[in-house]
């Protein structure tokens, strides 16, 4: 790694990267390679991938999150021009690479797990144990928030919405509770939503090893930034996206999104497409779970193009 880099002081508001280690082993990147991070966040993945693409390779790094861009280009700076950093949505990554005049790729990082820098900040509205306003919005710029989902979405719809993406077993308890919560007080608060759910869920259920809002909360993020039809989306595009011989390396952190890397995965490489690398999904290690804790439910999966 970067000299200077080497002595950073380790910082609170910086996102520890998930399995690097098997992320480096799984891309390989080389140097000439252009690889694109399409999840950025704080720079951990990246600043393990640009030396290995030094002297003449690329790194094209792309993040919704302003503030998280903001801190990446300060880590990044050493290693100008090498690196391009992109505010926009992963699924424009084709429309990006036109712009840059890249036609194809030889890596593909995504990191799907939430950044230590949203959850941690109370006023990005993220956790359900930090009063903040009912936000959620990895990219501030766009309108949607999640308090306008829970104070405009229809008891039905608000049912669906934690059933299908929070998988939520008492989705139609909790909806019902949140619509008459809210003919009372528009709920405008994390904690506020926290309480109305808490109080919703059955007795018993107060007090397992989830919070009872963590399905809901979850529901609600994954829908304000319409986290899986940004994933569809890519993984629409990864066969014309990559060189043969590229790879797609890509971190999940629940099963809805694993199922939908994972049926994709296995659909081109039937198709002959590409080559699944990982049989089973990598997991990361007992130490690193020790380290992390945030780590434990992260799943890679890898393909490399025929």
């Amino acid at each position: 790694m970067h000299a200077t880099l080497m002595s950073e002081a380790p910082t609170a508001q910086w996102h520890q990267p998930v399995m690097g280690e098997e992320v480096l082993q799984a891309l390989t990147p080389r140097p000439g390679a252009v690889v694109v991070d399409a999840t950025l966040g704080t720079g951990g993945h990246s600043l393990l991938l640009v030396p290995r693409l030094l002297p003449d390779g690329r790194l094209v790094a792309i993040e919704r999150d302003q503030d998280a861009l903001e801190l990446s280009r300060k880590r990044l700076a050493d290693f100008e021009p090498q690196v391009t950093l992109i505010h926009e949505d992963y699924r424009q990554l084709p429309t990006i690479l036109m712009d840059l005049g890249i036609p194809r790729i030889d890596g593909l990082l995504l990191d799907l797990g939430m950044s230590s820098l949203q959850v941690d900040r109370a006023e990005r509205g993220f956790s359900f144990s930090k009063e903040g306003p009912l936000d959620m919005r990895m990219d501030r710029e766009q309108e949607d928030t999640a308090e306008a989902l829970v104070n405009e979405l229809t008891a039905d719809e608000l049912a669906q919405l934690l059933e299908t993406l929070g998988e939520e077993r008492f989705a139609r308890r909790i909806a019902r509770a949140i619509v008459r919560a809210r003919e009372h007080h528009r709920i405008t608060t994390t904690l506020q939503l926290a309480r109305v759910v808490a109080e919703a869920v059955p007795p018993a259920a107060r007090h397992g090893r989830l919070h009872p809002a963590t399905r809901t909360f979850q529901a609600l993020r994954m829908a304000v930034n319409d986290e899986l039809g940004a994933l569809e989306t890519l993984l629409g595009h990864l066969d014309a996206l990559l060189n043969p011989g590229g790879r797609a390396v890509i971190l999940t952190f629940h099963s809805l999104e694993d199922r939908l890397v994972k049926h994709a995965f296995l659909e081109g490489a039937r198709g002959h497409r590409w080559t699944v690398l990982t049989k089973k999904p990598s997991r990361p290690s007992p130490a690193e779970i020790a380290r992390n804790p945030r780590a434990r439910s992260a799943k890679l999966r890898a393909i490399e193009k025929r």
